[in-house]
């Protein structure tokens, strides 16, 4: 029994030294295996990550070649034959032009594609138009496999973690850079959406809050509660785009409840972002961006050229209109500028200088205020300082053939001549080049050498030039505040808008806010477009927030902060100009440029851009065509297309464009895009749009459209007089409203007087001056309150004293003293000072040479003697030979007429004589004399005058 509890003993022993044997191998193998699968994940981490990288690197190389092709390859695939003529090398390819361009030959080559089964064509001519259309077909889909390759890196990095992919991706779905690749705008969201929600991305939240704020494609249904918390997330994400979108929705209620001090929060941030880019340039700032156009105003307007507000009136003579009428009479910008290029060329100091302008500001037509203001973006042109440069210094040379061996020294004022001519403007243009290194390597001693020669002849541009190196210190370190006030006295003194705002920051600096806000002012009216509405929205806002300041005026102090604040950051695009983005795509005219052109007009109206809600409800105007209510009509309304652009139409016309107010009227008169109401409804609201754009006393239209229906009846009571009221104010605005508005008065008065003869009353006065039609609402409300015709005409004579008084235009500060500057240089304009249009400015000039190189001008073909010069002695020589010449043709004609008449008067009595013969039967002689009548004929004596 003991040895057998021993054995089952020692064997319990065994069994459990076995057991633990077995754990610890069993722990040990686990560990070994545990180690081993963190290893393999470490492995695999490291390998996902290298593989991301690898991947979003090939992408963005293969993307990058995508991106820089020629705009002809990238915005369009073409399946013409002709798709890859400018693609491949061939021989063929060199000699042809671009299909896809303008012109007779690219139509030729288009209408050979259409023919190119045509069995009559020559067989090499088809052969060699097979092969380029093949190579175009392989060159195409190795571009297509390039895009599906890049997609399908960025895809792969993305799903292995690569943020940067995945936004990469993101971007080009919803903005392709070319026509290979597909726009998807459902993987755009889904990739922005993931990214966001990722890194918290502020671009990608913005971009969220754009696809709710719209339902862009439907990819989501609209809801603003969302757009609002994804675009609050990326405002204070440090967005721009986003933090103009909430200023713009809190100060027009989209979304949101209307919050001025809200809308001003965060507008002030937007514009401190771009002012603060402005800063980080050269010295003056940098180069504003172009500002960009409506596309309506390029065609006239949205009603046209003379009946839109746009180019009427002091419009018509803003550089668009300019553009537009230019282009409408054919004028092209290359013809112009060859025109300049021949003349410059030639040593035409004048043109040299206009040329250099142009090219240095990149635009045919500038913008007021100077230099720093910018040019228009309707007349582009490439910006090329090289040429400019060229120009300015070829001109310069005239006076200053030399450089000083040191340039620090102040230039002699010896051996100089009295007047500079374009030279001293040069001057100031080369001295702001060296000082920005704009073309050159930016020189500060250089360009100070420049801006005192300019100084010597008193230019404007090089005193301002002058004062920003003396107070920034930028020659040698050396500061003086002093000779900087000085010189932008100086150049204030000429009207320099950015002189002035130099003196506004400086007062603004040691605090006289007074004199700054003088300067500022005065540098808006100049044209300054940036830096004074930053600085004055700061004064108001500081006045806005002020709680001692009463609640209405610090209203309006807010309402104009926010104004200024969105004008500063709406000009200020450097890294996001999607205006000028759009503008490039729409340029191209194909199908996907103008879908590009859409989206992105539609994101910087959401940011509250006036430019691009115009722009987007013009292109989906539907009321355009005057075929709409009739069975010609190419397409029936769509009621969602004119919802959108009736939105967009509203908010342009809030953000006061007269024409887009008169088209909101046009829109609920005809019911386009309005909700299901009654007529009588429409018409009331369309009548208030007219109303409120004829208050303007710009809108010919709305004056008309209004005496229309005060005619009808239809929204207003039926006025004949009120009628006849608007109907001569439309002609008092526009006089090219002449026509419709005499027909519209001759229906106006027949319609009147059937009115009476049936009985009716109040018509229109047919015998005299009809007293009632001066009567409106306004007139009669001061009738109501009792002021008298006395009264009124104490009041108007008053008036007319201080009209007399101060009939130079209204007052302001500083306006005393620039009228003592202006008398002081006697009233007298420098040469260059003013701001002329180069397009007619060049169309005179060939005039002026046409009358000079031809006596018979087109205008006047009878002036020739005397434009001519040189045949002043023969001029009654001439006249006299002239006036005896048509005499005499006159007598000859009046022979040959009288002869004609004598001869068939002889016909006729020969066929009388023949026919009494053949009835007596006798044969008389025939009659001798010839054409002359016989003796004793009364008509022989009307010969008597040719004796």
């Amino acid at each position: 029994m003991t040895r057998g509890r021993k054995y089952k003993a020692r064997k319990a022993s065994f069994i459990a030294f076995g057991l633990i044997a077995l754990a610890t191998v069993a722990s040990t193998r686990a560990e070994h295996v545990s180690n081993a699968n963190i290893a393999v994940r470490t492995e695999d981490n490291v390998d996902h990550a290298v593989e991301a990288a690898r991947a979003y690197k090939q992408a963005m190389s293969t993307l990058t070649t995508l991106s820089n092709l020629q705009p002809s390859q990238a915005h369009e695939q073409s399946s013409s034959i002709f798709s890859g003529i400018t693609a491949s090398n061939s021989l063929f390819s060199s000699l042809l032009p671009n299909p896809q361009g303008q012109g007779p030959i690219a139509s030729a080559m288009r209408i050979i594609t259409r023919l190119r089964n045509r069995t009559w064509l020559p067989p090499l001519l088809t052969e060699v138009l097979y092969a380029e259309s093949k190579a175009g077909r392989r060159r195409d889909e190795e571009l297509l496999g390039k895009a599906v390759k890049v997609i399908d890196l960025l895809q792969h990095a993305a799903d292995l973690g690569h943020t940067d992919a995945l936004y990469t991706l993101a971007r080009i779905s919803l903005f392709p850079p070319n026509s290979f690749f597909p726009l998807d705008a459902k993987l755009g969201y889904a990739a922005y959406k993931q990214h966001a929600e990722v890194t918290g991305n502020a671009t990608s939240q913005a971009m969220l809050g754009f696809f709710y704020s719209t339902g862009y494609h439907d990819v989501v249904s609209v809801d603003q509660a969302r757009a609002q918390l994804y675009l609050t997330f990326a405002g204070h994400g440090g967005n721009k785009g986003a933090q103009m979108s909430l200023g713009y929705r809190y100060w027009s209620g989209i979304g949101v409840a209307e919050s001025c001090i809200n809308a001003l929060a965060w507008y002030e941030d937007a514009a401190e972002q771009a002012m603060a880019k402005f800063l980080s340039g050269p010295p003056g700032g940098r180069t504003l961006p172009l500002a960009s156009p409506r596309l309506s105003d390029l065609e006239g307007g949205v009603y046209g050229p003379g009946a839109s507000v746009a180019s009427t009136g002091p419009n018509a003579m803003r550089p668009v209109i300019k553009t537009a009428n230019a282009r409408a009479a054919g004028e092209t910008w290359e013809d112009l500028l060859e025109y300049y290029l021949f003349n410059a060329d030639r040593g035409e100091v004048d043109f040299a200088y206009r040329l250099g302008k142009i090219f240095y500001q990149g635009s045919i037509y500038g913008m007021p205020g100077g230099i720093a203001s910018g040019g228009d973006g309707a007349s582009a042109i490439p910006q090329d300082y090289h040429r400019a440069r060229h120009y300015f210094l070829r001109i310069a040379r005239q006076v200053w053939p030399s450089d000083p061996a040191n340039p620090r020294h102040s230039p002699s004022k010896e051996d100089l001549p009295p007047t500079a001519g374009y030279a001293a403007l040069a001057a100031g243009y080369l001295g702001r080049m060296f000082l920005r290194g704009e073309g050159v390597k930016q020189d500060p001693i250089l360009a100070k050498m420049w801006f005192e020669r300019g100084v010597q002849y008193g230019e404007k541009e090089s005193h301002n030039g002058l004062g920003i190196i003396w107070r920034d210190g930028l020659v040698d370190g050396k500061r003086d505040m002093k000779k900087a006030l000085q010189h932008f006295y100086a150049a204030a003194t000429q009207e320099l808008a950015e002189a002035n705002v130099h003196l506004g920051k400086h007062h603004y600096g040691i605090g006289e806010v007074d004199k700054a806000i003088m300067f500022f002012e005065q540098a808006v009216r100049l044209g300054s477009p940036f830096e004074p509405y930053y600085y004055l929205a700061d004064m108001q806002a500081q006045q806005a927030r002020n709680p001692i300041i009463p609640r209405n005026i610090a209203g309006s102090s807010c309402a104009v902060a926010v104004s200024f604040y969105k004008l500063v950051a709406e000009r200020g695009t450097w890294d996001d100009d999607l205006l000028r983005e759009a503008e490039s795509q729409w340029r191209s005219g194909t199908e996907r440029g103008r879908e590009m052109a859409m989206l992105r007009w539609w994101i910087a109206a959401e940011r509250g851009s006036e430019v691009a809600q115009n722009n987007l409800a013009f292109v989906l105007d539907q009321d355009k065509s005057i075929l709409k209510w009739t069975k010609l009509s190419p397409i029936s309304p769509s009621n969602d297309t004119a919802q959108l652009a009736l939105t967009q139409w509203i908010r342009s016309a809030a953000q006061r464009n007269v024409d887009s107010l008169v088209k909101v009227g046009d829109y609920y008169y005809h019911g386009l895009g309005v909700p299901d109401e009654p007529e009588n409804l429409r018409y009331e609201k369309a009548a208030g749009y007219y109303q409120s754009a004829a208050d303007t006393q710009m809108s010919a239209l709305a004056m008309w459209n209004l005496g229309y229906m005060y005619e009808n009846g239809k929204g207003v009571p039926q006025d004949f007089h009120l009628a006849k009221r608007h109907y001569d104010l439309a002609l008092a605005i526009n006089q090219e409203a002449y026509l419709p508005v005499l027909l519209s008065l001759v229906k106006l008065y027949a319609r009147s007087v059937w009115h009476t003869l049936l009985g009716g009353s109040n018509g229109l006065s047919l015998w005299g001056h009809d007293t009632e039609s001066g009567r409106s609402y306004y007139t009669d409300l001061e009738i109501e309150d009792g002021r008298g015709g006395e009264g009124r005409r104490g009041d108007a004579s008053g008036r007319d004293d201080l009209t007399e008084e101060d009939g130079d235009g209204p007052w302001y500060f500083g306006k005393a003293r620039e009228e003592f500057n202006k008398r002081r240089r006697g009233q007298t304009e420098t040469l260059g000072d003013r701001e002329d249009d180069p397009v007619q400015w060049a169309r005179d000039k060939r005039q002026a040479e046409n009358d000079r190189d031809s006596d018979f001008g087109p205008e006047d073909y009878f002036d020739a003697a005397i434009r001519g010069g040189n045949r002043d002695g023969d001029e009654d020589v001439d006249e006299f030979a002239e006036t005896m010449l048509l005499v005499l043709l006159c007598v000859a004609v009046s022979t040959l007429l009288f002869i004609r008449g004598r001869w068939v008067e002889r016909m006729r009595r020969e066929e009388e004589e023949q026919q009494r013969q053949q009835q007596g039967g006798a044969q008389q002689p025939p009659r001798e004399g010839g054409l002359y009548p016989p003796p004793g004929d009364p008509a022989r004596d009307a010969w008597a005058v040719l004796r």
